[in-house]
């Protein structure tokens, strides 16, 4: 069964300035100094938790994502993390998920932090994204997500598998709320049976919101496989397909879940 290698990158972000930004993290993605296959940055990486996206969001084409492609294929590594986009008129807090080749999906996020504004100034998204890498399967989410357990939850596919085999979340999860973030993803991988990873940035943003990080990875049964705290860095996790396997194997808890229909 299949390993994959993931770098989580928890940093203190710089205020709506983008230039700093990648700077700082184009020197951290290129400091790895092991072979990894998966490297997250937090959410709104290139600017804080802004809701100023008139200001600051870019397109499709625009230089953040020209950015990833350039350091994704440098690494040969898979960069994710997500940024204000602007489409159509609208803008959309979107998850890039950029591939070494130049190719790329995305995930906009569903559910807008109203508390801060953020329903006024983005669009939600509309669909579930699950990317797949060597088999696995990822499921892409943004944040305040992980407090709306339907959205995130497993369904049962045509072959009796399930959907997705790793929870993924990037965050800007103020240190106010951090119990409910890590309970959240503990939850969130218990009740879907497969690994939750939350990518979350440490330091006070220009909301005067502080954070302390937090970044966690838990295990299909609740188990904590790894904590970042309040510190900046790189953190590396080998995750292995076998655990997953095993877990649903011996608890196969999945099959007396209620099936649903997401409108």
């Amino acid at each position: 069964m299949s390993s994959l290698q993931f770098s989580i990158i928890q940093a203190n972000l710089f205020w709506e300035d983008k230039v700093a930004n990648l700077d700082m993290f184009g020197q951290k993605i290129l400091a790895i100094n092991i072979p990894t296959e998966i490297i997250v940055l937090p959410e709104m990486f290139s600017t804080g938790f802004s809701m100023q996206p008139e200001k600051f969001a870019e397109t499709m084409n625009g230089p953040t994502i020209n950015w990833m492609k350039k350091l994704s294929f440098e690494k040969k590594a898979i960069i994710t993390g997500s940024l204000m986009i602007e489409e159509k008129g609208n803008f959309y807090n979107r998850l890039i998920w950029m591939l070494p080749n130049g190719q790329f999906g995305y995930y906009d996020k569903r559910h807008l932090f109203a508390f801060g504004g953020e329903d006024q100034a983005y669009c939600p998204g509309n669909k579930r994204v699950i990317a797949s890498v060597k088999g696995w399967k990822i499921n892409l989410q943004i944040c305040y997500d992980l407090r709306f357990p339907v959205w995130a939850r497993q369904q049962k596919i045509e072959n009796a598998e399930l959907e997705f085999d790793i929870l993924l979340n990037v965050a800007n999860w103020p240190e106010k709320r951090n119990l409910a973030w890590k309970t959240l993803l503990m939850a969130r991988a218990i009740e879907n049976q497969c690994f939750s990873i939350g990518v979350n940035r440490i330091g006070l943003d220009g909301n005067n919101s502080n954070h302390v990080g937090d970044s966690m990875v838990v295990g299909p049964l609740g188990d904590l496989i790894h904590q970042s705290y309040d510190q900046e860095g790189t953190f590396h996790v080998l995750l292995q397909k076998e655990t997953i396997f095993n877990a649903r194997a011996s608890f196969p808890f999945w099959k007396d879940a209620d099936r649903f229909t997401i409108l």
